[in-house]
């Protein structure tokens, strides 16, 4: 197996992780961890399309590390508030 597919596992790996994190409860949707989860899981997917490029993908992935970074963002400014 070569090293681009090792990365982009392991991104899927992220991204699993976090979704069944979040459906057992474990995480909610603006845990800093269920975001970093999730903002690896399109990073390393997206460093694993520059070798295999793939736009449906790659727009899939792109798009989703930045509603990541919006939430990140987000959760921040919640956090500073005091709520």
């Amino acid at each position: 197996m070569a090293l681009p597919d090792v990365i982009g596992l392991l991104g899927v790996a992220a991204y699993i992780s976090a979704y069944a994190l979040l459906q057992l409860e474990k995480l909610g949707s603006s845990d800093t961890r269920y975001l970093v989860l999730n903002g690896l899981g399109s990073g390393l997917i997206l460093v694993s399309l520059f070798y295999s490029f793939n736009l449906p993908s790659f727009i899939t992935q792109a798009l989703w590390l930045v509603f990541t970074v919006v939430g990140v963002v987000r959760a921040r400014g919640k956090a500073r508030a005091g709520g």
